[in-house]
């Protein structure tokens, strides 16, 4: 009976702590005039609020709940210019012009219409550098001590990171690519660390959604795509524009193949893009729309059913943190592999892997 009374004492606090928890991100939002609930609440301009960039980092209201960003700005009349944040709000924090520019919608404009070009160090940008600190910091670690210590036993965050690190070069880099496949790997485990890292931190509460923003999809998709065509071979070009075993009209008289092998080079990145933003942004607006559901229904019933949703939904997205850095990380690896690839070298490729392998030993 002790058991069952602690067992539900745990499941309680483990209930309202995780309800409160998640809550402190809506601390933040545009809704919070009407008390968590009410006719001024508008789901989805805090579902917006809330997945957008912006140029603070609201965690709660009060004095010390906001930090305030640099704003870099740039204009040829003008030159640069740099303030805080901060100077766009008044003492009641709301919203006010400054120097000439104003804050609409998360973007700066300027007052008399020219045009300014924004540098600033937003939200996303700071989160970044967070995880590039973080990952700075753990693997210049990891990486001292097998500098020391090579053939110890690995211990600690060492003994977590090092199956992941081989699972990234035995299951994804060398299947997919073959004996080049150390070239890539400093960019493979980067690639994989940072869309992880980048997908566990925006689960926080009042956490910024930097892979749900479709810039940083994009710029990551358009460094694959770079190595990619810089890493081509004869084979990958000639397997494009001279595709093998398809017969001579469909390259010559009616080039369909060479087209859509061509439009091929750009739709793979293209889908790298999308389907990372795609899922990360999804799971973030339902997680949100859940916890709405309380304040548009204003009714406590609703509550459990809606923690509990929003509980499931969060341990999915733990999952898909991972999956989709691992999907991403592998289909990158697929593209590398395809774009080095040499058919007539199989054989020798496989020696010389072994050969390499044995070296190491």
């Amino acid at each position: 009976m002790k058991q069952k009374n602690k067992a539900r004492i745990f499941y309680k606090f483990f209930t309202v702590s995780l309800f409160a928890l998640l809550l402190v991100g809506f601390s933040g939002s545009p809704a919070r005039a009407a008390g968590g609930g009410g006719e001024g609440f508008d789901a989805g301009d805090m579902i917006l609020h809330h997945i957008s960039d912006a140029h603070e980092w609201h965690f709660w209201d009060g004095a010390f709940g906001t930090l305030y960003l640099p704003v870099i700005l740039y204009s040829q009349d003008r030159g640069l210019e740099t303030f805080m944040s901060s100077n766009f709000y008044d003492d009641n924090h709301q919203l006010t012009t400054y120097n000439g520019y104003k804050l609409e919608h998360g973007h700066i404009a300027r007052l008399d219409g020219g045009s300014v070009l924004d540098l600033s160090i937003t939200k996303n940008v700071a989160s970044m550098l967070l995880s590039a600190l973080i990952m700075l910091i753990v693997f210049s670690s990891i990486a001292s001590r097998y500098s020391k210590k090579a053939i110890s036993a690995p211990r600690g965050l060492q003994s977590f990171l090092e199956p992941i690190i081989l699972f990234v070069r035995d299951d994804i880099a060398r299947p997919n690519i073959g004996h080049k496949y150390r070239r890539f790997m400093p960019f493979l485990l980067t690639l994989f660390f940072f869309i992880w890292i980048n997908n566990l931190l925006g689960l926080l509460p009042g956490a910024a959604n930097v892979t749900g923003n479709i810039a940083v999809t994009l710029v990551l998709a358009v460094i694959v795509f770079i190595i990619t065509t810089v890493s081509g071979t004869k084979e990958y070009w000639g397997h494009i524009f001279n595709t093998p075993g398809v017969p001579w009209w469909l390259k010559t008289v009616l080039p369909i193949m060479p087209i859509v092998e061509f439009i091929g080079i750009f739709t793979k990145p293209f889908s790298l893009m999308v389907r990372l933003f795609a899922n990360i942004t999804a799971g973030h607006i339902i997680i949100l729309s859940l916890f709405a559901l309380i304040f548009i229904f204003q009714s406590v019933a609703v509550s459990p059913i809606s923690v509990a949703f929003a509980t499931f939904m969060y341990f999915l997205e733990l999952f898909v943190a991972l999956l989709q850095a691992y999907i991403f990380t592998l289909l990158a690896a697929m593209y590398f592999g395809g774009a080095v690839e040499e058919h007539h070298h199989e054989e020798h490729g496989k020696v010389h892997e072994e050969q390499v392998d044995k070296a190491l030993i």
